[in-house]
């Protein structure tokens, strides 16, 4: 079994629960409250920025120019194509790009993204991929099952977001990084492997704390 296999039979269980929570149903079916996108929006918006840090540090750990390359396209999807797609989501939203500019982060949006960049920071490139990749992957594959939703694609408000992450473009990212990961595990000892299965696993948990923050809405409790 390739390790990838082994993360992906371990977190099914919350991967089902990030498929069935009602801010994913509700992009599929198009009932999900448009304030409640634009939240998410905003605070995507502000993860992508971390994020793209991740593969910038990816670049600098990885041990070969086609790897390092590799890295650099990701961080140009993300800083020039997805968040181009956040930029553009922000118009139909009304939301200015000084809102975008001046937007602070939820507790989760700072959880999520200081865990992945201390992971990135201080680890190896295995622990880097383990840490960016349910992410990429279960956008990957919530984006395909909502875009196998008739008319689901076509949606005024969330058809470009399904089919920006159905895209084959966007599996080929995540793809190269299903592979990366298991590239980067052939020999690894078993504790090595349990500690990347760790990062994974908090990583996938975070997804779904972040899909139940934008839904509800939250920022910091003291603020309400």
């Amino acid at each position: 079994m390739k390790f990838s296999e082994r993360l992906y039979e371990n977190v099914l269980p919350i991967w089902q629960k990030n498929h069935a929570h009602p801010f994913v149903q509700g992009m599929g079916d198009g009932s999900l409250d448009k304030n409640k996108f634009r939240f998410y929006m905003i605070q995507d918006y502000l993860y992508l920025i971390e994020y793209a840090k991740v593969f910038a540090l990816g670049a600098v750990k990885a041990t070969d120019l086609k790897t390092m390359g590799k890295f650099a396209t990701l961080l140009d999807s993300t800083l020039n194509e997805e968040m181009e797609l956040h930029r553009q989501y922000a118009k139909k939203f009304s939301v200015t790009l000084e809102e975008l500019e001046a937007a602070k982060p939820s507790p989760t949006t700072l959880a999520y993204t200081h865990y992945m960049l201390h992971v990135s920071q201080n680890g190896t490139l295995a622990e880097l991929v383990a840490a960016l990749l349910p992410c990429m992957w279960s956008y990957w594959e919530i984006g395909k099952d909502l875009n196998s939703r008739e008319g689901a694609s076509e949606h005024e408000f969330y058809g470009e977001w399904i089919s920006m992450y159905a895209s084959e473009e966007f599996g080929q990212l995540a793809t190269w990084c299903i592979d990366l990961m298991d590239e980067l595990t052939g020999g690894k000892p078993e504790v090595e492997l349990e500690k990347l299965e760790e990062i994974f696993l908090n990583t996938t948990r975070f997804e779904y704390m972040f899909w139940d923050m934008a839904f509800n809405e939250k920022m910091w409790p003291t603020d309400e």
